[in-house]
């Protein structure tokens, strides 16, 4: 096979992990999400523990997504005052979805990757959405909430995913012109949605890219 890196990004109840996950095993290469966090905390040696905790910090900061500190690369080093910030954290992240894109095939979850490895040209990007009903029923059956309760969580996890998105790319998250393909999981289903991104890789990468 070709070398080929996919990025997803996807809103909640969509099905976009699960996609990616499925398209993963489907070509037999790695799929990372929050083993990103796991990797990075080796690299840095900063604990698992602030990772995750800058990702909550973030998460609940009111103003978080009225700012940007767009990644331009570089990390900042242990004898600095910023070595443990936020920015610092997602630094080591982005360092390691680079380092995994120049050595293997594989899918990235999430953590802004189609940004961070936007000069690739092996790197095609995917956003996995669909209709709130179909979001809000697919939560509904993984979570014990009222429906009122799984829409607030929905529309509380794609503002912060958003943000997120925006605070390092400078770009709006579920704009479609910032992604090579735009697919509505709840028209095609998973497994189409797998045969839909590589069909799409075998028009821009060529038909022997899974050979």
């Amino acid at each position: 096979m070709g070398k080929l890196i996919v990025t997803i990004a996807r809103q909640y109840g969509s099905g976009g992990k699960t996609i990616g996950q499925m398209l993963a095993e489907n070509l037999g290469v790695n799929c990372y999400n929050r083993e990103i966090l796991r990797m990075a905390s080796d690299d840095s040696g900063i604990k698992e523990e602030l990772f995750n905790q800058a990702d909550e910090k973030l998460r609940n900061n009111p103003l978080f997504g009225n700012s940007t500190r767009i990644y331009k690369g570089g990390l900042i080093q242990p004898d600095h005052g910023g070595f443990v910030s936020a920015d610092n954290l997602f630094n080591y992240q982005a360092k390691v979805i680079k380092e995994l894109a120049e050595k293997e095939s594989c899918v990235f979850i999430g953590r802004c990757a189609d940004f961070v490895l936007k000069d690739r040209p092996d790197v095609m990007s995917v956003f996995i959405h669909a209709p709130q009903d179909y979001c809000l029923a697919r939560g509904m059956e993984r979570n014990s909430m009222t429906e009122k309760e799984m829409e607030r969580f929905i529309a509380k996890t794609d503002k912060y995913r958003g943000d997120f998105y925006h605070y390092y790319t400078g770009r709006t998250w579920n704009d479609a012109r910032n992604y090579d393909l735009c697919l509505d999981s709840s028209k095609l289903g998973f497994d189409k949605c797998v045969e839909a991104i590589k069909a799409y890789a075998k028009v821009r990468f060529g038909e022997d890219i899974f050979e």
